[in-house]
């Protein structure tokens, strides 16, 4: 059971319409930017959960800021199939990273709803809150709730403006008090399918517009600093110096050899860089910075973590210096569900004669998600794999084909789940 071309055509203008209209809700003068527990969080909140009430899901908005729709089964009391992905973005940000999935999910219930058709079990749509950690550097906030998993101590974490989340969260009109209560109960929950744009070229590649995922990639994320001694930039001469920027510069052009040399599958980032004090005249006396490293088993990121960081102290203790680390986030590998990710194949099939099945290097809600209930996901072709960024573009017949796709996934997930 699917959405014809023609009914698919008109939701995929609609969700067009609808990310253009959510672009313009932004911290920021140019670009797009969208932090968990601002204003703005609240602003998208409001909107899409009004959204969510025309396509005719009963709306709440959760104790960690998640926005939540139902779509009830022909039994009240059935477990539900959960759609979805992030209503946040990075700094200067694309308009389809997470948003795509949110409302590609209410179109699904707007189309049953349309039709008066009622499937075996719920289907929910969360909008959820934080995924991508701009703002506090903790990912995962919004979908932690929902697995009962949130953390206190996460309350005392800050933004660059020294706010905490417990007093975001207050601000917010949340009370930290009822945090659990976000927290589903495992027998509630049958699945969750998300589908979300290819933040990578493969599908473009391979001139197809949807692909299947098989497993999303683990991470680990480290706070570095090499420190050294600032001094006079004219006076000091370069044999004596303790150049903290010299060091990091040296560790760089080693982390990008040893990463290539590796394994083609992982990968390393430094994406934040602070160099202290940070004058045209004066030696760099302390860098601050990221390193964000990925790949597909843990193994793999042991390993290359161990390596990285290993040569920071080498080099550091060959200029004299300090190199200090602390590792602050961490997920293991996480494997898509055989059952889902077949009836996903299928359906695919079914709409451009193929199917494809693909990795994640990027995070997903799906990570968290995943430690209660299976998951699956379903990848849309995104001009040149550019993600995170303003470039960010999917064309119109590409969603329609999803949603096609989506609607027939969804119709067969609940049909099985329900069999069980």
């Amino acid at each position: 059971m699917l959405l014809d071309s023609n009914e698919a055509k008109i939701s995929a203008l609609r969700i067009i319409s609808r990310c253009n209209e959510l672009a313009k809700i932004t911290c920021e003068d140019i670009g797009i930017t969208r932090l968990y527990l601002s204003k703005e969080h609240l602003i998208v909140n409001k909107l899409v959960g009004q959204w969510m009430k025309e396509s005719g899901m009963s709306v709440w908005q959760d104790a960690v800021g998640n926005i939540c729709g139902r779509y009830n089964a022909k039994f009240i009391c059935s477990p539900a199939v959960i759609l979805g992905s992030h209503l946040d973005t990075v700094k200067n940000a694309g308009r389809y990273d997470g948003i795509l999935g949110v409302l590609s999910g209410i179109e699904i219930v707007y189309w049953l709803n349309k039709k008066n058709i009622r499937l075996e079990l719920a289907i929910e749509v969360i909008g959820f809150g934080d995924e991508e950690g701009a703002r506090f550097g903790i990912t995962l906030l919004g979908s932690r709730g929902i697995t009962g998993t949130w953390k206190n101590k996460w309350l005392s974490y800050t933004d660059n403006q020294g706010i905490s989340i417990e007093q975001a969260m207050i601000k917010f009109g949340l009370n930290i008090k009822n945090i659990y209560q976000a927290s589903r109960d495992k027998k509630d929950i049958a699945a969750y399918v998300e589908l979300h744009i290819e933040q990578g070229p493969c599908l473009e590649q391979e001139n197809l517009p949807i692909g299947v995922v098989t497993n999303i990639h683990g991470a680990r994320r480290f706070k570095c600093s090499f420190i050294g001694e600032s001094g006079h930039a004219g006076t000091v001469p370069m044999k004596y110096r303790k150049d903290a920027l010299f060091a990091f510069a040296e560790w760089m052009k080693y982390v990008e050899y040893t990463t290539i040399k590796k394994n083609s599958q992982l990968v390393a980032t430094v994406g934040m860089i602070s160099c202290n004090p940070g004058s045209t005249n004066v030696i760099p006396g302390i860098v601050n910075f990221s390193l964000d490293i990925r790949g597909p088993q843990d193994i793999m990121l042991e390993s290359l973590s161990s390596l990285l960081l290993k040569q920071g102290k080498v080099i550091a203790n060959n200029r004299h210096l300090i190199f200090e680390y602390k590792e602050y986030y961490r997920t293991s590998e996480v494997i898509c569900d055989s059952i889902l990710r077949n009836i996903l194949c299928t359906s695919i099939q079914k709409i451009q004669g193929k199917s494809i099945l693909l990795p994640s290097g990027a995070g997903h809600d799906a990570i968290a998600i995943s430690e209660r209930w299976p998951v699956a996901m379903l990848f849309i072709r995104n001009y040149r794999g550019i993600s995170h960024n303003p470039e960010e573009s999917v064309d119109i017949n590409d969603i329609a084909l999803s949603l096609q796709a989506y609607s027939d996934g969804i119709c067969n997930i609940i049909k099985k789940k329900a069999e069980y």
